[in-house]
This record gives structure tokens, sequence and C-alpha cells, in this order.
């Protein structure tokens, strides 16, 4: 599959009566993006605010950030079986608003949201403080459940990121990337001497509001499987999750995975980067014995030399992260783990809840745990109702001048683990 992702760099979102891209700039209409929104029923309400880098400006609770995209050429469209036809996508060309977001944010759905602050020493924890955010502060109709409220806010972010990518269909692109994975039986004879490698990417599967899908599907009810890279940069896979905020993959992570691109970029130089086998991470033993059985035998079954895991969240799965780890490394293929710690606020505690000595090849987010300060805010996009009780935040969290005192769980993105942050850990 040949993928051409065409990025159109957004210098700044403004708000405006036409919806249009101009120079750079995004202008967005915030009565048609209403509109659109308000066309589902589960939805009473929709702000639009626009968050901008350096803005002394806080969102939460963030429940998921999409990067706008469009599918110009090729097979399918924009987020396949979730808002769009089910159709593969992954080849083709499709035009990239970089540079920008839509935050879905509002009432709470799960305990698990996240903050995004845009100056200050928070803005530092996430890669979102340096985008153009086109904020959707989303109010549910009353009584709506938690699933349906998560379901209608999940729809309402994929939706206005093809409305707004959709603006770009008809821009000349700023820089052009060309990615392409072929069979690998022609890979092999292309690169007879470069060590066949593949990623193992793990989804976030428990259930109860922590879930992934892919083509629109729960991934709780798939079995592993191989997909070229450059479907899940073309939307295959989408964010449903109210994880940990700090190291849920968002569905911009998703579309924009940092371990894919870093193979790719040695792709064809040092290693021969065959493709990703995705696979679930569940609660039932059962479930995580058939997922791991499976990942370890398609890493024979395609002949490669090793594998990078990455792990989404924290505990329960590190039974699954190990369990992949130790039983690819029984096949005889190299492992290398990506994960984060939640080491106690001193650092001194396990760092994993599950360990292997075969798991010797490690690489971290850093410690969820460590604890931080951050200032008061001139502009609130949300609500902070929530934050003494979100994943991080405790009882007086929030301070009576505004600022907050808690744990980096509680920053979206703080300890991402496809290493999507600037933090890691050294052993001394």
């Amino acid at each position: 599959m040949k993928l051409e992702l065409g990025r159109i760099n957004i210098k700044d979102v403004v708000l405006s009566d036409e919806s249009k891209i101009v120079n750079g700039v995004l202008n967005v209409n915030a009565n048609a993006i209403k509109e659109i929104v308000l066309k589902d029923e589960r939805i009473k309400n929709v702000t639009i605010d626009i968050a901008k880098p350096n803005d002394s400006t806080r969102i939460t609770p963030v429940k998921d950030v999409i990067e706008p995209r469009v599918k110009v050429e090729g097979n399918g469209d924009i987020f396949p079986g979730m808002i769009s036809k089910m159709n593969t996508v992954g080849s083709g060309k499709t035009h990239v608003l970089s540079g920008c977001a839509v935050v879905t944010c509002g009432k709470i759905v799960g305990f698990q949201e996240g903050i995004i602050d845009m100056c200050g020493v928070g803005a530092d924890y996430t890669p979102f403080s340096k985008l153009f955010n086109v904020c959707l502060v989303i109010e549910p109709v009353d009584n709506l459940t938690p699933y349906e409220y998560e379901d209608a806010a999940r729809v309402a972010g994929l939706t206005i990121a093809n409305y707004l990518g959709e603006l770009g269909r008809e821009i000349t692109p700023d820089v052009v990337e060309v990615y392409e994975t072929l069979p690998i039986s022609q890979s092999v004879v292309n690169y007879p001497d470069l060590p066949k490698v593949a990623y193992v990417y793990m989804l976030q599967t428990q259930g109860l509001l922590h879930d992934t899908y892919v083509y629109g599907a729960d991934a709780k009810k798939i079995i592993p499987t191989l997909l070229s890279p450059t479907e899940i940069m073309d939307g295959a896979i989408t964010s449903g999750n109210c994880v940990s905020a700090c190291d849920k993959n968002t569905t911009y992570h998703h579309l924009n995975n940092p371990i894919i691109k870093d193979l790719y970029s040695k792709h064809g130089k040092e290693i021969n980067f065959v493709g990703v086998i995705i696979t679930n991470e569940t609660v039932y033993l059962a479930d995580k014995e058939r997922s791991s059985d499976f990942t370890a035998k398609l890493c024979k079954l395609i002949g490669v030399d090793a594998v990078i895991i990455s792990q989404e969240g924290f505990g329960n799965p590190d039974t699954d992260l190990i369990m992949n780890c130790k039983k690819i490394e029984q096949e005889g293929i190299k492992t290398v783990i990506v994960t984060d710690e939640y080491a106690g606020r001193d650092g001194l505690s396990q760092s994993l809840a599950d360990a292997d000595p075969l798991a010797n090849a490690t690489v971290t987010g850093g410690n969820a745990n460590e604890v931080i300060l951050l200032p008061k805010m001139d502009k609130l996009i949300g609500t902070l109702d929530y934050v003494d009780k979100i994943a991080g935040g405790f009882d007086g969290s929030l301070r009576s001048d505004g600022s907050i005192e808690a744990e980096i769980q509680v920053i979206t993105g703080a300890t991402n683990e496809l290493g999507f942050n600037k933090l890691t850990a050294r052993e001394f």
C-alpha cells in the first residue's frame, strides 16, 4: 500500500462567518459546526471555542483529540466504518490540516479524563499545547448514560474533524510525505540483508469506557491481525477511551503514531519494516492467553527477526504486555517494549504490575505519579467541577486560587506509551 499525506500547515485558527482556509489560516464557522453536532439528538448543546499555543487557557475534561483530514484520491473516506462507509484505506492521497486539532470536552464521562494547558508548566507535558485547537464543549441531554454520551461525543469529534478536513481538499499541500508497505514476499526480495521488523500495537479494550475501534469494530472482539501501517495513518483506528489521560492514545496519536513514523524512516536503510500487528488488551485471562498466543504466532508466521511492542494504559494491561513480550521472545524473536510507569510519587515502587526476565529491553514514557502544580489560567474551556475526581487528582487538588496540584496522570499525553511526549527515565 502506498499513501501520500499532503500536509497543509495551519498557522492560525479564527472564528468566522464562513469555514475556509485562507493563506494557512483556518476560518471556523461556529454556527455551522453547532448545526452539524446538534443533529445528534443525544446532545443538548455544544459550545465552540478556540485554544491557541501560549494562551492562558485550560481545557478540561478532555475526551479526544482528532486531526482534521480528508481523502482526496484512492479508496474509501476518512474514519471508515465509523462515520463513513466501510472501505479499506491506506492508499491514495490524503490531505492533513497539520498544526490544528479538534478537541472534545465537557461534562465528565469516566473519571479518567484529562487536562490540556496551553501555556505554563503543564503545557510542556502535552503535545496538544502546540496546536491550534477547535474545542467542542459537549452537553448531553438529561439522563443520558455515560456510554451513550461517550459515543455521541466520539461521533461529534470525528464528524467535525472530517468537516474541517474537507476544507483542505482543493488546497495544494505545503509538504507531501510518501509511505509505502509492499507485500512481505516482495519486501524480502528487495531487502534480503536487512532484519525484518514488525510493530505489535496493543489497543486498549478493557470495556467500561476503555475502548478502541478498528474500522468501526470494537477491538475487544477482534483477534490479532496484520495491518499496513498506512491504514492506521489513514484513520482505520479511532479512540473511544476514557482511560488515564497521561497514557491514553487519542485518535490524534493513532493518526500520527511516532513509532510507525520512525520505523518508516529506517525502512530500506537499517531495517525492513514489514507491517503492524494489532492486538487487544482484555480483562479475562483466557482472552489474554488467546490474544498473546495469536500475536506470537503471527510474528513467527511472517518470519520477523524483531518487534517493537507498545502498550496502552497500565495495571491490568501490564499482563498483556508481558505475555506478548515473553511469548514472542520464546519464538526466538527479539523484542523492545514501550510503556510508562506508575512507580509512586517517590519513584520507588514497582513500575509495572507484571514482569519477566525476557522483558529486558524497555523504553519508558516516564512516571505518571510525579506530582506537579499547574498555575491558574485566565480562561477555562470546559469545567473544573471534576478536577478532584479525575485519575491523578485528589481531594483538594483544585486550590482556592485556581491552581491545581495533581499527578501528571491528569495531563493528556504526559506519559504517552508511543513516545509522543518528552519524558523518559534513566536507570542509575
